[in-house]
């Protein structure tokens, strides 16, 4: 007999329903959910340590997505055939939900907390993603951990002109907008997505869109956690106490500190390196003139104390002298220099800065054969785009090991791809790989990407619709209501802010955003005031660009390979190849270029890819003789292949060979084909006939020599 659970079943506003089951599976956990929509179910569990580990001053907090293959009936792909580590896009997903929950849970809360998502049934056409934060939120909910939720996401998209909450995968591959939006129940949390050029009021539309179906899901989550409270009885939330407190240190570190915080602030150095030691040295001298005895014991107190200090002082200056921490006004963006061909042997390459933000990047054209596979247990296809961002230590001035690509790594340059994909032409014929190296980060280091790539992509000759540029934009704010949009925010303002908004588009409209708030209660009059604002700059650093270059290149770097595509019937596809692959391996021996076929649709697509104009010619050439079709009374250049007693064969044409009989070699009459021709000799002979029963080719060399003249009487 199967264990049954406590289960709520809501609506969507178009009709879709949505279960949410908890107490039927993960019961040990802290906290578990089921979550289906269709034949998608997920499972969501959390667990949350009862204690905080000594010296922790944060929430470690972990969550991670997994896609079960066998949630749709399919063999893990490698040697194991078992799930190995996560792939980027359930990277992504785990990032989405992070950014949702972490700001929720409150600040003194410490303990080592695990967020487990798990889809364990997939539906082709329900996409998992837009549910796997409903499932968290819900397991939190159900559980005694402390949570200032629940929250939910949905993902909005655009079909026909109509707004719509998480569209099938086949509503999703006509939609002009693919936006994932969480939210609480008044505030929108985080937004993340990309648009075919957007406005900033059409964007906005979509995110007020997305908070009222948000908001309906919060709902239903409120309503599982009192039938949970009906059987259970109420959930209480369990009590903690992982800091400890001084409120006399506390108000004596505010008191000494917040005016020479504040000194620093007006300071407006504009170096990144100085303007951190000033502050730093502000507290330092504060701790100097401590006890030792006290200084020993309350040194991680004073600098905690001394973070809020920073804080609010900067916040203070930022929103009484309408200024910046580096000198700038509010909308004012740093100076930008950029450089296009910088890297020699690079396909496409380009610097740019912006204040203390680098970006080196580069870009490589490849063919058919660099597509990256996907294999996800929903999804099997290919890609053409890449973009890969990386940041390394020095880029801050720090020493780290070199791990490879983080989570935070992944979600830039999954942030820049989609803004640059946009713009790429659908004529384009190569794959594409960007890179972006980190030189130098004091802000917005993703949006330097963008900014780059569309250079290195225009350098390169890759066709773009237009150039693409981003912008990230931050927010100050007080408990009275007093407000301050930053351009092109600084990693101070970042870090201190309230807002991190990052805005790509072209001149036309947004391309992609991601925005997380770290404020409670944003009004949208403010978010529309930071989205023209972001326009402003957005165009502001396109013109920047403009003055390096202006349009994608006529050609193609000289050392880049050329692709020339050409179409044949399909039955000529096994002749092209031959047989074991003999003909089309020749054929790339001899050119050197590479070839690569497939049939599409009903017809032989191929792409011949060389650097040398002559390699593509020569390999045309060969290919069109394959596909061309033996003409009775054509004369070819033909090759001998081989020599019988009876003749020689021939190969006339590509692939194709005929015999010249001992007999059609020449007028006079030969005993042997001893001496008379040799293997790899070219010699023009004339099609005179084909068999009709085994359509074997006949050839004649003899009626191509003159006759000779007959002897006199």
């Amino acid at each position: 007999m199967s264990q049954i659970g406590i289960t709520h079943t809501f609506a969507l506003a178009d009709g879709r329903e949505i279960t949410l089951e908890t107490g039927k599976l993960a019961k040990q956990a802290d906290g578990s959910v089921v979550v289906r929509m269709g034949n998608t179910m997920l499972l969501a569990t959390i667990v949350s340590n009862k204690d905080a580990k000594e010296g922790t001053d944060f929430l470690p907090l972990s969550v991670d997505y997994q896609e079960k293959f066998a949630s749709a009936g399919r063999f893990p792909g490698g040697f194991f055939k078992r799930e190995a580590r996560i792939s980027d896009y359930e990277i992504l997903i785990c990032r989405l939900v992070d950014r949702a929950l972490r700001p929720l849970f409150p600040d003194d809360y410490h303990s080592d907390t695990q967020v487990l998502i798990s889809l364990i049934s997939g539906d082709k056409n329900t996409l998992p993603d837009a549910l796997a934060c409903l499932a968290a939120s819900a397991a939190i909910s159900v559980s005694d951990i402390p949570f200032n939720g629940p929250v939910s996401e949905v993902r909005v998209g655009k079909v026909d002109g109509k707004l719509m909450i998480n569209p099938s995968v086949e509503d999703m591959a006509k939609s002009t907008l693919d936006m994932i939006i969480a939210a609480s129940e008044k505030d929108i949390m985080m937004v993340e997505g990309e648009m075919n050029e957007i406005s900033e009021a059409e964007m906005l539309e979509a995110i007020k869109f997305g908070h009222e179906a948000i908001r309906l899901e919060i709902k239903a989550i409120k309503e599982l956690v009192a039938k949970v409270e009906a059987v259970k009885g109420k959930i209480l939330k369990r009590e903690y106490c992982h800091e400890t407190n001084d409120a006399e240190l506390e108000e004596r570190v505010h008191k000494a500190l917040y005016d020479k915080a504040y000194a620093v602030a007006k300071l407006q150095n504009p170096n990144k390196k100085e303007r951190s030691a000033a502050f730093k040295a502000v507290v330092n001298e504060f701790l100097i003139s401590l006890p030792d005895e006290e200084r020993k014991l309350k040194e991680s107190l004073v600098k905690k104390y001394y973070h809020d200090v920073e804080y609010d002082a900067v916040r203070r200056f930022v929103l009484d002298e309408r200024a910046r921490l580096d000198g700038r006004k509010t909308n004012q963006i740093r100076p930008i220099w950029s450089e296009v061909g910088y890297l020699p042997s690079a396909h496409g390459s380009a610097v740019f800065t912006r204040g203390e933000t680098q970006s080196l990047t580069s870009v490589t054209l490849g063919t058919k054969l660099d597509l990256q596979s996907i294999d996800r247990a929903l999804y099997q296809g290919q890609n053409n785009f890449m973009l890969h961002y990386n940041f390394p230590a020095f880029s801050t001035g720090e020493v780290k090991p070199n791990r490879g690509p983080g989570r935070r790594e992944i979600g830039h340059g999954n942030l820049a791809e989609r803004a640059l994909r946009k713009v790429l032409s659908p004529e384009n014929p190569y794959t594409v790989r960007i890179v972006s190296d980190i030189l130098e980060s004091n802000g917005s280091s993703s949006m330097a990407t963008v900014c780059a790539g569309t250079l290195a992509l225009m350098d390169a000759g890759v066709k773009i619709t237009k150039p693409v540029s981003g912008i990230a934009m931050g927010l100050i704010t007080d408990d009275k209501g007093k407000y301050a949009i930053l351009s092109d925010i600084l990693g101070d303002e970042d870090h201190l802010g309230d807002m991190d908004f990052k805005v790509t588009g072209t001149v036309d409209g947004i391309t992609a955003c991601q925005m997380d708030l770290k404020v409670d209660g944003l009004p949208y009059e403010v978010m529309a005031e930071a989205l023209q604002q972001a326009k402003e700059g957005r165009l502001h650093i396109l013109g920047e660009m403009a003055k390096t270059i202006t349009a994608t290149r006529e050609d193609y770097k000289p050392h880049a390979p050329r692709i020339v595509k050409m179409v044949i019937p399909k039955e000529f596809i096994g002749a092209i190849i031959g047989p074991g692959g003999k003909i089309i391996q020749e054929m790339q021996r001899e050119t050197g270029a590479t070839i690569v076929i497939e049939e599409i649709n009903g017809m032989g697509h191929i792409d011949i890819v060389a650097v040398d104009k002559d390699k593509i010619d020569a390999v045309l050439a060969k290919i069109k003789g394959i596909v061309a079709q033996p003409e009775v009374g054509e004369v070819y250049e033909g090759k001998v292949k081989s020599i019988m007693a009876f003749g020689a064969f021939v190969e006339f044409m590509p692939g194709k060979d005929g015999l010249l009989h001992i007999s059609e070699v020449g007028h006079s009459r030969l005993e042997s084909m001893d001496g008379v021709l040799k293997e790899g000799e070219k010699i023009q002979v004339k099609l005179i006939g084909v068999d009709p029963k085994t359509g074997k080719f006949k050839l004649s060399r003899k009626v191509l020599l003159p006759k000779p003249e007959t002897a006199a009487n």
